[in-house]
This record gives C-alpha cells, sequence and structure tokens, in this order.
C-alpha cells in the first residue's frame, strides 16, 4: 500500500491511479501538519497574514474581523467554484487530489488535519470531485478547479461515484464522510497551488511513456514489412551520437527486431560486387520516416523524462502562499503558486506527442501510397480496386487529426492575460496547457491505432505474420482480436475506436 509521506514518484501515482491502490498516510505527516496548524493559528495572532485575516488577491488591504475570518474561508471556495466546459474526468482529478494532498502533507500550508483525512478517504473511495475544464489561470494556482475540490471537502457541490454525478451530502451521508474542519486557512489552503495542473500532466506523461512505446513497435512493424536494412538502427551507428535518448530508441528497435527474419544485413545486398549495376531497382536507403525513427524519437523520450523530472518536483512542494516554516517560526508571502514550470513542460510534451502523430501520419502514408512502397496495392485494399477502398477512408481521419495536433501545439505558456484588477498581472495558463496536452496525446492515439490497423493489413497481404519478430506478432495478434482481415469495406470507426481504447489501456511491454 503506498504510504503519502510527502514524496511521491511517477510508479506511485500509477499505482494509486491507474491499480487503483489504496493510500494511507504517514503518523508523521499527520504530526507534521498538526503541528504547522498549531504554529500558524498562534502566530498569525496580531499579524497580518495573508488569507487567515485578510481578503484575497487586491482585496488583501481589507482587514478581515476576528469573528469573520471562518466566513472569510467558504466565502473564498463558494465565489470560486465558477468552472464551466466539460468534467475533467475522474482519472485526472483523482491525480489532482493526490498532488494536492501530497503537497499539503508537507506542513506548509497550516491547514487542518482534517483535510488529510478526508482527501485520503475520497481517493481510498474512488470519490471524484466535479471539476470543470474551464477556469484556471494557472497563475494563483489552480483557483477555480481547485475550489471545486474544496468545495467537495466542506460537504458541498456535487462528486462522481460509480460513474455517477450525485450531490456530495448524498454521498457524504451514505459513506459517512464528514466534511472538512474549516477552522483558519482551509479555504486559501486547499485552492491556492498548481495540484490539477501537475495531477493532469502526470497523467499526461504516463500515457505519453504508452504511446511511445506503441510507436516503437510500428515503426519496428515497417521496417520489417519493407524489408529494410538494419544498420540505421545499429549500436555503432547510434553511438557515434551523443544523445542518450536516440540510443535508447536504436536499443529498443533492435530489441524488438530481434527474432525478425525480414530485416536485412547491407553487407549481404550491397556490400558485395555490384560494378556492373547501374541502376539499383530497391532502394539503396528508407525514407526518413522508417530510417530516422532514432533521432525523431529521441528526442521525445528526451523531453518526456524532463517533463517527469519537473512534475515530479512540482508534486513534492509546497507550491501555495504564504508558506509556513515551524523550523523558523516565521511565514513567508510569496508565489510558489505559480504554474510556469508545469505550463512549461506541457507545452514540451504536447510538441513531442504531436511530432509522434506526424511521424505515425508520414508512416501510414508511406503503406498507403503503392508508388512509394513498390510493394503493396493502394491504401493497403486486400479487395478490389476502384470497386473497394481498403484504408482510404481512415487515413483522411488520421491527416484531420495530425493537423488538429499541429494546431494545438501551439504553447500556452507565452499566453498570458492580466487579471485579477491586474494582481495577477502575468499567468501561466498551466492548467489550459495540461489539458490541452491531454486532447493531443487522446488524438495522436487516433492516429496511431489508424496506423496499427494498417500495418496488420500490409502484414495480411505480404503473407508475412509467420516471418516478422514475436514482439509485431504479438501486435498483430492484439489487432487481429479486434479487427478481423478484411476485404470487402466494413464500417471502420469501431474498429479504429476499439483498437484506441485498447492501445490506450494496455502496456506495450518495453523492447
Amino acid at each position: 500500500m503506498p504510504e503519502i509521506k510527502g514524496k511521491l514518484a511517477i510508479a506511485d501515482f500509477y499505482s494509486i491511479i491507474f491499480e487503483e491502490e489504496p493510500i494511507s498516510v504517514d503518523q508523521a505527516v499527520y504530526n507534521k501538519v498538526q503541528e504547522s496548524f498549531d504554529f500558524l493559528k498562534d502566530f498569525s495572532k496580531n499579524k497580518i497574514i495573508y488569507g487567515v485575516n485578510t481578503g484575497f488577491g487586491p482585496m488583501a488591504q481589507y482587514k478581515i474581523k476576528d469573528s469573520e475570518t471562518i466566513q472569510l474561508q467558504y466565502n473564498l471556495i463558494r465565489s470560486h467554484a465558477s468552472g464551466t466546459g466539460n468534467p475533467i474526468p475522474a482519472k485526472y482529478v483523482k491525480a489532482a487530489m493526490l498532488a494536492r494532498l501530497n503537497t499539503l502533507s508537507l506542513g506548509h500550508s497550516g491547514v487542518h488535519k482534517s483535510v488529510i483525512e478526508v482527501m485520503t478517504t475520497l481517493i481510498n473511495k474512488n470519490i471524484t470531485p466535479l471539476i470543470y475544464e474551464h477556469g484556471g489561470v494557472g497563475a494563483s494556482g489552480d483557483l477555480v478547479q481547485l475550489a471545486h475540490l474544496a468545495l467537495v471537502l466542506i460537504g458541498e457541490g456535487e462528486v462522481f461515484i460509480d460513474g455517477n454525478r450525485r450531490s456530495t451530502a448524498a454521498v457524504f451521508e451514505e459513506e459517512g464522510i464528514s466534511p472538512i474542519s474549516v477552522e483558519l486557512r482551509e479555504g486559501l489552503g486547499l485552492i491556492n497551488g498548481t495540484s490539477v495542473m501537475t495531477g493532469i500532466g502526470v497523467v499526461n506523461t504516463i500515457y505519453t511513456r504508452r504511446l511511445l512505446e506503441w510507436m516503437i513497435a510500428c515503426s519496428s512493424a515497417i521496417n520489417e514489412i519493407v524489408e529494410a536494412y538494419d544498420d540505421h538502427l545499429s549500436f555503432e551507428l547510434n553511438l557515434t551520437k551523443k544523445h542518450q535518448g536516440q540510443r535508447e530508441i536504436a536499443r529498443s528497435m533492435r530489441s524488438h527486431l530481434n527474432d525478425s527474419t525480414l530485416t536485412r544485413k547491407r553487407e549481404h545486398h550491397l556490400y558485395t560486387n555490384n560494378n556492373d549495376v547501374k541502376v539499383f531497382e530497391e532502394k539503396v536507403q528508407e525514407y526518413y520516416s522508417l530510417r530516422c525513427v532514432p533521432q525523431i524519437l529521441g528526442p521525445v523520450l528526451d523531453t518526456l523524462n524532463d517533463v517527469e523530472r519537473v512534475l515530479i518536483e512540482e508534486v513534492n512542494s509546497a507550491n501555495d502562499n504564504p508558506i509556513v516554516d515551524v523550523k523558523k517560526k516565521h511565514v513567508y508571502h510569496g508565489g510558489n503558486f505559480h504554474g510556469d514550470y508545469v505550463s512549461l513542460e506541457m507545452d514540451k510534451l504536447k510538441i513531442v506527442v504531436t511530432k509522434m502523430s506526424m511521424l505515425a501520419e508520414r508512416q501510414l502514408n508511406y503503406l498507403m501510397n503503392s508508388k512509394l512502397n513498390d510493394i503493396l496495392p493502394p491504401f493497403v485494399n486486400l479487395g478490389t480496386l476502384g470497386l473497394n477502398f481498403g484504408m482510404q477512408g481512415v487515413q483522411f481521419t488520421a491527416t484531420s487529426t495530425t493537423a488538429e495536433n499541429q494546431m494545438l501545439s501551439n504553447p500556452m505558456y507565452v499566453h498570458s492575460i492580466p487579471n485579477n484588477n491586474d494582481n495577477q498581472d502575468i499567468v501561466s495558463m498551466g492548467t489550459n496547457a495540461a489539458l490541452i496536452t491531454k486532447k493531443v496525446i487522446e488524438n495522436a492515439y487516433e492516429v496511431i491505432a489508424i496506423e496499427m490497423i494498417t500495418i496488420v493489413q500490409a502484414i495480411e497481404y505480404l503473407e508475412m505474420k509467420d516471418k516478422v519478430s514475436s514482439k509485431t506478432k504479438k501486435m498483430y495478434d492484439a489487432v487481429r482480436k479486434i479487427v478481423p482481415p478484411f476485404k470487402e469495406d466494413p464500417v471502420m470507426y469501431p474498429y479504429v475506436n476499439e483498437v484506441k481504447n485498447y492501445i490506450i489501456n494496455h502496456q506495450n511491454k518495453k523492447s
């Protein structure tokens, strides 16, 4: 059972969010949170502490009466629960809750320990707050989205449980859950931070790594289909480039193709006596979408690793304001809630995911165009040319979706709009960046699903299923369980959606 100690890793998110393992909280965390709460309560007497006895944002100039400080927290939560658009899916909300729980467990926020208790209960019971996509500018953190989380913690708003959207009050009564105790700064402590953008971001990285593994599998398989020379994947060639990502992609593809009978050695064909040949019928080198995969996916892998590192640093950081320092007996005011780190990393991630979808689309086009590959019928059509259409129709979908990704890959990081009476005069738009990246990733899965079906049809046409590598054969079998071989034209959308669903929810074992 994963334990909350103020330090989480990507693997913890995977086990809790994807495998639904329950969590526990180390007693030391409760002690630290209680100590922070007690200190802030005592320290704030006769002092002006932002968000404890002042208004918020540009309203911080107004002092709040002692008799109204609790109402202040409720007012903040209720007024800022103002999101619109589509609800964020439960998996991403749960990741946001986990990220918020972790940062509050660091003891720098001064919240009541009941916050830790109730959030832990909700995570373990798979009760996720209704949080909308629209609302966050990512500067004072995810104010609007986190306000929807806080609304649930005070027993109001709506939640999802067992796939149903219901009132929080009714679910709490059924489950025997009591709302948190609002004592000091539970409103500001809950809504001031980067946990929604970070939680979504962590899930994005998990899906991206899975996507990359499928992309490696597809790229390896297409090299088999065209019986490519294998030296572009060689250890020796890739060692001459210093980038670790490129070397790892090449190694992974070599591993995938280890037992293939289709890829060829250049020395067996072109490094022999060819003095009498004037024009080579076969390609001396493959197109870039086949030959340059390590150089294309290498930066993707390196970027993904960097994004994960930054996000985990954010998850394990205090990211609200002010910061309570029990050891120094002081409260520091600043801007740890600003989401620029996450925003920039999400923009980087969506760019490399878009590049993956572009690579998949180009590989798909290579298979579709008989004048390029010289071995397959147009559109990998196993039926009658002219009468049947093969994969022609779904190529439009892949092209359209790739184009959307290209447009969406423009950065949010530089799209700051001042707001909050110009108090928030430069913002991160980190939540938007994370959500757009989520969309780009989902789109990329659609393109790769179409490519996978096409690869399997190509293997079928060329009668190669007993010659491909064992890893390609495993991918072939998985797709064939969903999409039977077809010559006549079936309705394609159910197949594309089912393959997409399969690859999103299944890890392709790393080569």
